[in-house]
């Protein structure tokens, strides 16, 4: 049997002759398991809506994305057959992006043209996102657009109006004619066949989706795209196909995965979810500040006992690790059942949402979204253990020499 953990096991949960002391003690431990609980919570509430929006960017948002480092533009040439041939690939995609004019019953906006191929469809879920009409590029006669949900309203259009969309671009190897600037504009026309709305307004507010050979015919290219678009199979390992990917295109391209296709988004979610760490953290100092002042009564009421350890032969390592172990074990305790409590509010929460957002239909999700992660509770309790060591060191090995003689 271990005597240092023994004799601090009994000093824990025996009755002390001063109730303050079995007070703070009990203090120290109930602001451990607190502020464990609190970060469970907010940090998986911030794994929450980061799956929120990153589910949400996946509507649109390719598994991989190519796109140069240097223009807007390039020519494919083999780069796409030779990627839609690695076995982790399931299908890709052209698109050519650039903003345009867009009008529509005498309103004008700016958007975000976005002219994609046939595989769209396949590549992305935005048959999931559809909220007005069938998705559909083309047919035998015409071009079809699908706005986004604030595009549309912004030009009052709807799917299947029989008047067409006029979009319009300065014609690119051309100078503006500023006494007539109308005959320097490139004009094509595309009907509405549906309406998208994935909840993000950098697509809802901006996006129109059309065919490819529109974009290239609007923009006056002939076979030049400004990405690819990249699907992989459901068993495929997204790590090893972008260092795939990467190594056919070569450095003049850059590699974009979904996360990294939203940078800024994603970033300022872990931005946020770190400093709410740091905060806590600092109250978890605050909080075991107790454990300082219970530690430090103990030894001073402790001190015949430690001279009867001595007398027994115990050396000053023996009696220092006896009142260290104690501070362990006050933090270890509110270490573990805080992370009971946590993980059991934020199952709670999943199961059956008891945290409003606010009203039912005013935001994405009705319930504050929640996802535990097992990383984040190895974190935790990682920094409470070191915390809790670095606070019972100080008064054993500092104080402890006034007091114990050690």
């Amino acid at each position: 049997m271990n005597v240092s953990a023994y004799i601090a096991r009994r000093y824990l949960f025996s009755k002390k002759s001063h109730n303050a002391i079995n007070m703070i003690s009990l203090v120290s431990v109930c602001g451990v398991v607190v502020v464990t609980a609190a970060l469970v919570c907010a940090l998986s509430v911030m794994n929450g809506f980061n799956e929120l929006i990153f589910r949400m960017f996946g509507s649109l948002d390719p598994h991989l994305k190519v796109t140069p480092l240097r223009g807007k533009v390039f020519d494919p040439s083999t780069l796409i057959l030779r990627i839609d041939s690695l076995s982790g690939v399931e299908c890709t995609g052209a698109t050519l992006e650039d903003r345009a004019f867009v009008r529509y019953n005498g309103r004008l906006i700016v958007a975000m043209l976005k002219g994609v191929d046939d595989n769209y469809a396949r590549l992305t879920d935005i048959g999931g996102i559809i909220i007005d009409g069938e998705f559909k590029l083309s047919d035998e006669v015409v071009s079809y657009a699908v706005p986004g949900i604030g595009v549309a309203v912004a030009i009052g259009v709807h799917a299947n109006f029989t008047a067409p969309i006029e979009i319009m671009a300065p014609k690119r190897d051309e100078q503006i004619n500023l006494s007539n600037p109308a005959a320097s504009m490139q004009v094509e026309y595309a009907y509405a066949s549906a309406v998208f709305q994935s909840n993000q307004q950098t697509y809802d507010e901006n996006l129109l989706i059309v065919p490819i050979n529109l974009a290239r015919s609007l923009f006056r290219y002939e076979a030049e795209i400004s990405s690819i678009e990249i699907k992989l199979a459901a068993d495929a390992n997204p790590g090893s196909v972008k260092k795939q990917v990467e190594a056919i295109v070569g450095d003049q391209f850059r590699v974009k995965d979904r996360y990294e296709q939203q940078d800024i988004a994603f970033k300022m979610m872990q931005t946020e979810k770190w400093m709410t760490f740091l905060i806590l953290c600092f109250i978890l100092v605050i909080a075991l500040f107790n454990m300082v002042g219970s530690l430090s009564m103990l030894m001073i009421e402790k001190q015949d006992d430690v001279r009867t350890l001595r007398t027994l032969g115990a050396d000053n390592n023996l009696i220092r690790r006896i009142f260290l172990l104690e501070g362990w074990m006050i933090s270890g305790f509110g270490a573990g059942i805080g992370l009971l409590i946590g993980i059991g509010l934020c199952l709670l929460q999943q199961q059956f949402g008891l945290i409003k957002m606010g009203s039912a239909g005013v935001f994405v999700v009705d319930n504050y979204p929640v996802l535990v992660s097992a990383s984040d509770l190895g974190v935790i309790l990682a920094t409470v253990i070191l915390t809790g060591f670095l606070s019972a060191w100080y008064p054993v090995y500092c104080l402890g020499k006034r007091w114990l003689g050690a």
